[in-house]
């Protein structure tokens, strides 16, 4: 089973504290389809928030974490507190799936998530269920997923809001 995340970063810490609950269970639900664990793909553009959550999740559980990568100057624009963590899961992705852009930003952003969506049988969104607030934003990725027939599983905790 291969999964991608995508998902809004800079959530309250309540509401993080909940989303990284349901990513936890969304994982762990994995275990329960006769894969196991060690079936599981999880792909990922470890982004701070649900990308990095996810992506250590699925290695906690005996995953294989793999990355599609947006633009080769993608690091530079992540911010600076969160390098180690990108670091620390690139280093331990087997396999790097690039876009073959150089320059970071919302079309190279877009570009990494329809690779990441293209590599996947289920996207796990941590969307509000509005409008992206720019374009390669959660509902844009959600947008495509659903039009090139990738199911998504919505991990959005009821009654939460992100401003």
């Amino acid at each position: 089973m291969r999964v991608g995340i995508t998902g809004h970063r800079g959530l309250s810490g309540e509401v993080e504290r909940k989303v990284r609950a349901l990513i936890e269970a969304a994982v762990t639900s994995y275990a329960g389809t006769g894969i196991g664990n060690a079936g599981l793909v999880g792909v990922s553009c470890l982004a701070d928030g649900p990308d990095v959550w996810f992506a250590r999740a699925v290695l906690d559980h005996d995953g294989r974490l793999e990355v599609a990568l947006p633009a080769r100057q993608y690091r530079a624009d992540l911010p600076t507190w969160h390098h180690p963590a990108y670091d620390d899961l690139l280093s331990r992705a087997t396999r790097i799936h690039r876009t073959g852009l150089d320059a970071s930003g919302p079309d190279a952003y877009m570009a990494g998530s329809e690779l990441l969506v293209d590599q996947v049988d289920e996207l796990l969104a941590v969307w509000d269920g509005h409008p992206a607030r720019g374009h390669g934003g959660t509902a844009d990725v959600v947008a495509y997923a659903r039009r090139h027939d990738v199911p998504v599983r919505v991990l959005w905790p009821e009654g939460a809001t992100r401003d």
